[in-house]
């Protein structure tokens, strides 16, 4: 669940988008966009493959968004998850939440969480935590999540995560999950970490399982997560019967935004410069400011060449992924162009893509029994699917 989507993407979701974005990013365990080529995921689903544009890959089988493929998308489940980090920046968005509103179209089945749990595993104002939430539901609404094709709800509203989380720590080891890198890194950060901080993969899966999810949109900072799902769910069945299915990735073909002011970086929320990450809500003049003040280099061309060059790949990749364009057609047309020119070439494409989100987002703010509603909504189909599964998991344990 974007760090920066169990793609959990912090905004970078179980991403989410569990699909999870990661805590710093907000997205749960998820990025899933368009452009460049990826990866398939390592081991077990096969070897890398190339990955055109408007392609993703599940395991090693690249797979249109909304077109059938060897496995009918109609019949799969997709969850991911993001946490409420509040309003999304421009990564958040082409990194995972774009993707987000293909899928909806694409499964016969889709539930986004806000995955509030896992952001506990930060210290949190409680006020500024239900604030955020709101916000983020209010974000997605606006970026294309329809209630209507999709379960959108908050993950603590669901108690069944919690008590399946338990049962599946109890078949996990603490070696296991002292190897997964967000443990280690966000522990090093902090030279201790909370119980929860390290059992959070195992909330992860349980986010996945308790919907017999099959797919989970996922950065590839996330995927060893989901292999964590991947042998819980071989784990129970083995020790209980099948039940689960194991769910496979859903990787991302478009690269990640990069900061603003330090290119060889994510965009991040928690970013202490302030022009270095482009919010969903920036004012028109803020998102034209911000990129006039991107860091680049001392050559005018615009190329793209994100080893030798990444401030200025940077932005032919935000440049490409708003407009549609490739790379290639983003940089033929730059040519004759020097990059402060350019600047404002990309400032006016990410100002017209993001201004009917920003407009949304802020009509949206204002009905808070509206938002409050769809959550709520949510949270009672969400609740229809995992009690029935729960059920099953507690007859199979031996609770009754």
């Amino acid at each position: 669940m974007t760090g920066n989507g169990i793609s959990v993407t912090s905004a970078s979701p179980v991403g989410c988008c569990v699909a999870f974005a990661h805590v710093e990013s907000g997205v749960f365990l998820n990025k899933v966009p368009r452009c460049g080529p990826g990866r398939a995921l390592p081991g077990r689903r096969g070897a890398a493959v190339p990955r055109p544009s408007g392609r993703m890959v599940v395991g090693a089988n690249p797979m249109r968004v909304g077109a059938p493929g060897p496995e009918d998308p109609s019949r799969g489940r997709v969850f991911s998850g993001i946490q409420p980090t509040g309003v999304p920046h421009l990564g958040n968005y082409l990194g995972a939440l774009e993707s987000w509103v293909s899928l909806q179209g694409s499964y016969g089945s889709v539930l986004y969480s806000i995955v509030d749990l896992h952001a506990i595993t930060q210290p949190q104002d409680p006020r500024q935590l239900r604030q955020n939430t709101l916000d983020m539901a209010a974000s997605l609404l606006a970026c294309g999540i329809n209630p209507d094709r999709c379960v959108l709800f908050q993950q603590s509203q669901v108690s069944e995560h919690t008590e399946l989380s338990w049962i599946l720590g109890c078949l996990t080891s603490m070696p296991r999950l002292r190897h997964l890198p967000q443990w280690k890194m966000k522990s090093k950060q902090k030279n201790e970490g909370s119980v929860g901080l390290f059992t959070y993969p195992v909330l992860q899966a349980a986010d996945i399982l308790l919907y017999k999810a099959t797919h989970v949109p996922v950065g590839e900072d996330q995927v060893q997560h989901l292999e964590l799902a991947q042998d819980l769910a071989r784990i129970f069945n083995n020790h209980y019967g099948e039940l689960f299915p194991e769910p496979r990735a859903l990787l991302s073909s478009m690269r990640k935004v990069k900061s603003l002011r330090d290119p060889t970086s994510k965009m991040s929320k928690s970013d202490p410069q302030k022009l270095a990450t482009i919010s969903l809500t920036d004012s028109p003049d803020d998102i034209a400011f911000k990129i006039r003040r991107a860091v680049t280099d001392f050559t005018s061309e615009v190329t793209y060449d994100p080893e030798t060059r990444p401030g200025v790949s940077n932005l032919v990749s935000i440049h490409s992924a708003v407009s549609g364009l490739s790379v290639d057609e983003v940089v033929q047309q730059a040519r004759g162009v020097d990059t402060g020119r350019y600047k404002q070439v990309v400032a006016e494409a990410v100002i017209q893509r993001l201004q009917p989100i920003r407009q949304e987002i802020l009509r949206l703010r204002h009905d808070r029994a509206h938002l409050e509603n769809i959550l709520e909504r949510g949270a009672q189909k969400a609740r229809e699917l995992a009690s029935p599964v729960l059920k099953e998991v507690r007859q199979r344990v031996g609770f009754h």
